[in-house]
């Protein structure tokens, strides 16, 4: 549902008969969102970025975990992202969206704070572009009304 998403596949997905939880873990490919300006650097000049997401959907206690991690650039950048949707405890009928991210990028010298400072805004636009996405679903799905 985002338009740099080139394709999303699906590599390992399993319930837990035991709990009820949905575990799937899915890679993504996205176009390469980084400004023409820093692909002058070698090795940010590629068409597309690798992501891998692992979620897990627990039904019965209405929330899900995911966790998602940058496949490309391994060798000079870690950028970890991990969420939280779970019900509300003032009240049931709201999403509290928990949102974790962490950069770290070596190895590209004075740009290593540049690099970060994009990732970071990246990120952040992001959780924006995730609760959007979230909210219509959920809205979709359940025909809850979102709260203006």
């Amino acid at each position: 549902m985002d338009k740099n998403v080139i394709s999303v596949v699906t590599v390992e997905e399993k319930r837990d008969v035991s709990t009820g939880i949905i575990y799937r873990k899915r890679i993504a490919v996205c176009q390469n969102v980084v400004p023409e300006i820093l692909r002058k650097v070698s090795i940010l000049k590629v068409p597309s970025i690798q992501l891998e997401e692992e979620s897990w959907l627990n039904p019965q206690e209405r929330n899900m975990a995911i966790r998602s991690h940058c496949l490309t650039w391994t060798q000079y950048a870690s950028m970890k992202e991990e969420s939280v949707f779970r019900e509300s405890v003032e009240n049931p009928n709201w999403t509290e969206f928990i949102q974790r991210g962490r950069i770290s990028i070596t190895g590209a010298g004075f740009l290593n704070c540049i690099l970060e400072t994009f990732a970071s805004t990246f990120l952040r636009q992001g959780a924006q572009k995730g609760i959007r996405i979230m909210e219509m679903l959920l809205k979709e799905q359940c025909g809850a009304p979102l709260a203006e």
